[in-house]
């Protein structure tokens, strides 16, 4: 997820996120890559998420958490280990 992708990106999630109070979680576990494009398209969409009290879950990689928590974001993105996790997290909310 890149500066190329990242407008695709957003395009999608806002022609397919749930919609009312409904979670969302976006699983990152099969990209190559992120940058700081796509870092930011992710805080954006957090942003958005909690401002209107929604739960917002990422879930990614190695190379995705190590970028993640380089910048310290880990939290605020809410990063998950692994779908499974995720999901878990979700249904006990």
């Amino acid at each position: 997820m890149d500066a190329y992708s990242e407008r695709q990106f957003r395009d999608f999630i806002g022609d397919n996120a749930p919609s009312g109070l409904k979670p969302l979680v976006i699983d990152l576990s099969k990209i190559d890559f992120i940058d700081s494009s796509g870092l930011g398209a992710l805080v954006q969409l957090a942003k958005q998420w909690n401002e209107g009290k929604r739960r917002f879950l990422i879930v990614g990689n190695s190379r995705v958490v190590q970028t993640v928590k380089l910048v310290r974001l880990e939290a605020f993105l809410n990063l998950q280990p692994d779908l499974s996790t995720a999901l878990g997290n979700i249904a006990a909310a």
